[in-house]
């Protein structure tokens, strides 16, 4: 069904301006956001569309009239616009837009702590466009969500929408107190990592949990003492020049990703195969690809195979601490070290 609007004192024109105003949002559970990517992916991952807003002259791009083609599909109702109206309704330059139902914010009990899953929790984060970035960044590390404590901005402002890029449909939203989220840690056994200037480890030199949770402080603050006291560790993040701390969305993406390269490179030794090329005295020689990989391994290990053999480092190879427990492996009894040649 298409509706086409040409007058400026429209209801539904009216009651989408109005969405551009927090307590407008959280009265009626709607939030409204302006651009074709967005619509994009709203349409691609199944959002609660209300209607979509559009204004058929700037949808000239083939993704565009694939995206309006799809609408009666899925029985969305259409609102055409014309460029006056267009004009009044959105706060950027945008081609397409639309409005959607504002889920409720998702409770603790909602937070999924399988093997593998990665959480943001965020002290008082006042700024929309950090949230928004922050969602993105979750989205690109594969994380399940964010948990908003105690007097979070609100996810839905359209700032915060812009800068997730479409991450707010794919990223769990969770909204409690410290002290909720404090006792719930305590019940549910889950570690928690934060960040401050004064941990004396760097945020590279730790070994992040499976499952885990980054909990950020305040853009302003940083983390307060019922913060720290929820954290199992704190990490630093070292600086040389004068300033003396970074953006909430830019620390937080940091530690992110060197989570998410642990536990990349976790997985690819996990996943080391090859052809043992060398047995000597104290090591093996295995090739992977065009690598050379030499392991010392004790006698016993060394008198069972032979060069030629086929070997799976996972099951048979768990060096100790001080070489690879950066990646999760626990020491064992039969093995003491581990180097790579390269060649």
């Amino acid at each position: 069904m298409t509706e086409f609007i040409t007058s400026q004192a429209n209801p539904r024109v009216k009651a989408i301006r109005k969405l551009h105003e927090r307590k407008e949002r959280q009265q009626s559970g709607l939030f409204y956001v302006e651009g074709l990517r967005l619509v994009g992916e709203a349409v691609q991952l199944n959002a609660d569309i209300q209607f979509l807003v559009v204004a058929p002259y700037l949808l000239v791009s083939p993704f565009a009239k694939e995206l309006l083609a799809a609408a009666p599909a899925r029985d969305l109702p259409r609102l055409e616009v014309s460029q006056v109206v267009l004009r009044l309704l959105r706060s950027k330059k945008a081609a397409g837009d639309w409005r959607r139902g504002a889920p409720a914010l998702a409770a603790l009990e909602e937070v999924s702590l399988a093997p593998g899953s990665l959480w943001v929790a965020l002290d008082a984060v006042a700024d929309p466009g950090n949230l928004g970035t922050i969602l993105r960044t979750c989205d690109a590390v594969g994380a399940q969500g964010v948990i908003l404590l105690d007097n979070a901005t609100d996810p839905y402002d359209p700032t915060a929408v812009r800068a997730s890029m479409g991450a707010i449909f794919s990223q769990k939203l969770v909204k409690t107190t410290t002290v909720e989220f404090s006792e719930w840690k305590k019940a549910q056994g889950c570690r928690v990592v934060g960040t401050s200037g004064a941990s004396s480890l760097d945020y590279q030199q730790y070994h992040y949990p499976d499952p885990c949770i980054l909990l950020m402080g305040s853009e302003r603050q940083g983390l307060q003492s019922e913060q720290l006291a929820a954290c199992d560790q704190l990490v630093s993040i070292p600086m040389t020049g004068r300033s003396d701390s970074l953006n909430l969305a830019v620390a937080t993406a940091v530690v992110l990703y060197e989570i998410f390269n642990q536990r990349r490179e976790k997985s690819m030794i996990a996943s080391l195969s090859g052809e043992i090329s060398e047995v000597t005295t104290t090591s093996l020689v295995v090739k992977i690809g065009g690598i050379g990989l030499r392991v010392f391994v004790p006698n016993p290990l060394r008198s069972q195979v032979k060069t030629g053999d086929k070997i799976d480092l996972h099951t048979y190879l768990v060096v100790r601490e001080d070489s690879l427990s950066l990646y999760g492996f626990e020491p064992a009894k039969n093995a003491t070290s581990l180097c790579c040649c390269w060649g």
